[in-house]
């Protein structure tokens, strides 16, 4: 869904959502995600600069023609006004290593597999509550960590848009597999 209303989210819903997020298992517990919450509507602004510069490079050039076919049916292109709209945006980024209060580098474990079940707690969570969301990868995807402050020891997982559907929302005709085609039972 890319047709977001500027509808408020209200008060506590994210940190709701967020909080069961954290409760993800993760590599040797070490919880190696962080969680940047936009809001704010200059900072979604730069952010949205930033991924149409990237994504422009990808439709131009950067994407095979296989690609660009099979994302032909969801209608997407280079400009991303979900970006400004949604309410929020919800930069995740995952710990490559920890950093000791001595300034040494800490090993994480397993960070891709506990970044994303974290993430997929939350979209669920935001799904509960009545939200959507867009997972949205533009790539590559460094100038979350500029824009953001990130530190060096942590890389961008992927850019979570969250809001309300506007009343005019077109969602696109995808279908989904059943079930027998994506699980076997032995």
């Amino acid at each position: 869904m890319r047709e977001y209303s500027d509808r408020p989210i209200p008060p506590g819903v994210l940190e709701d959502c967020l909080r069961a997020a954290g409760t993800a298992p993760s590599g040797a517990n070490l919880q190696p995600w962080h969680f940047v919450v936009v809001q704010d509507p200059e900072i979604k602004r730069r952010i949205r600069l930033a991924a149409e510069e990237e994504e422009r490079a990808f439709y131009d050039g950067r994407a095979p023609q296989s690609w660009l076919d099979a994302l032909a049916p969801l209608g997407t292109d280079a400009h991303k006004p979900f970006l400004e709209r949604a309410p929020a945006l919800i930069a995740i980024f995952g710990e490559r290593y920890g950093i000791a209060a001595d300034g040494s580098k800490q090993k994480r474990y397993y960070v891709d597999e506990s970044v994303g079940l974290a993430t997929g707690l939350l979209i669920a969570a935001l799904h509960k509550a009545g939200l959507a969301t867009l997972t949205h990868t533009p790539s590559p995807m460094g100038f979350l960590r500029e824009i953001l402050g990130r530190g060096d020891n942590e890389r961008p997982f992927l850019l979570l848009v969250v809001g309300y559907p506007d009343a005019d929302a077109r969602v696109p005709d995808i279908g989904r597999k059943a079930l027998e085609e994506f699980v076997t039972f032995r």
